[in-house]
């Protein structure tokens, strides 16, 4: 067998169909299939059932499909221990971001990453937690940053820090004046939430159950919209649609500057306001943390970006070592 055999067999598997397993390889469907049908005859093993239009793993190549992957990281490990005996950050570092967090953390993440290790390039990719989890098992990303809880899939994972949720309200409702808000007094409030598939969507029914609630007294989620970012929700919040509960790094620093008396301050459409609970339990959060594949070699550029996120500004979180 060989390491390109074994790169097809994990495409296969991530794609389930041959055809685009083989253009993500950058080589013909007939090269792939036949050099799978090789490996296939020389384990004496099936790993792949095909049927019309569908490819599944057989429970072997499921283990087998495993292995491949353990082994290819190993093979692409040796070419990094040869890097790193240059210059231990020479090279890009793949790194994972969900939605909820890209935009607020990448501006000064970037710069930071440029002036600290210019010869270690960040290639981003945005996308949900399963899709990141996914793409770390398949060695498509090299360490993502996600929210917990996701579930366990034996990953190193170091805390970044853990942030406040606030509430984002339209300037005339009538919280808006308030210090703070509670959780229960939003519960009655139209919640505008992410669409289905976004961990955030999952923590704030989390921490706030009340907002999943379909009582007939209560306007709660059953006329909640769906939104595709948390832009985009907070365009609705402003329009007058309903609240909404955002990340803390989310909210601009404009937003939450003293007014001065005298001063023409810019008009602001969203109010934002510390959640508070009515039991004086803690606020509502969620940790933010890195993750990596345990087998990924290059610890001197984990340790590196987890610096150079320590060094962006974080407004209004608490920072974890």
């Amino acid at each position: 067998m060989t390491l390109t055999e074994l790169k097809y067999i994990v495409a296969v598997a991530r794609e389930r169909h041959f055809g685009k397993a083989a253009e993500a390889c950058y080589v013909s469907q007939p090269t792939l299939s036949v050099a799978i049908k090789k490996l296939e005859d020389e384990l004496e093993v099936k790993l792949f059932e095909r049927s019309a239009g569908e490819v599944t793993v057989t429970p072997l190549g499921e283990q087998i499909v495993q292995q491949a992957q353990s082994v290819l990281d190993q093979a692409a490990s040796i070419k990094e221990i040869a890097k790193r005996g240059k210059d231990p950050l020479a090279g890009p570092l793949n790194l994972g971001v969900i939605y909820t967090i890209g935009p607020y953390l990448l501006p000064d993440l970037v710069r930071q990453v440029i002036a600290r290790t210019p010869q270690m390039p960040l290639v981003l990719q945005e996308n949900f937690t399963a899709k990141l989890l996914e793409m770390l098992r398949a060695g498509e990303i090299d360490c993502a940053i996600m929210a917990e809880p996701f579930p366990d899939t034996g990953l190193a994972m170091a805390p970044l820090y853990d942030e406040p949720f606030m509430a984002a309200l339209p300037t005339k409702h009538k919280f808006a004046d308030r210090e703070s808000v509670t959780s229960e007094e939003l519960q009655n409030e139209t919640m505008l939430l992410l669409g289905t598939g976004h961990c955030f969507r999952d923590h704030v029914l989390e921490v706030c159950p009340e907002f999943a609630r379909f009582s007939s007294n209560a306007e709660g989620i059953r006329k909640s919209f769906e939104g595709s970012s948390l832009e985009t929700i907070k365009h609705m919040v402003a329009s007058g649609m309903g609240v909404t509960l955002v990340p803390r790094l989310s909210v601009p620093a404009e937003a939450l500057k003293p007014k001065v008396k005298g001063r023409k301050e810019p008009e602001q459409m969203v109010r934002y306001l510390p959640v508070r609970d009515a039991q004086d339990r803690d606020p509502p959060t969620r940790r933010v943390v890195l993750a990596w594949r345990r087998t990924f070699t290059r610890y001197e550029a984990i340790a590196a970006l987890r610096n150079a996120i320590y060094a962006c500004e974080l407004p209004g979180v608490k920072r974890l070592s």
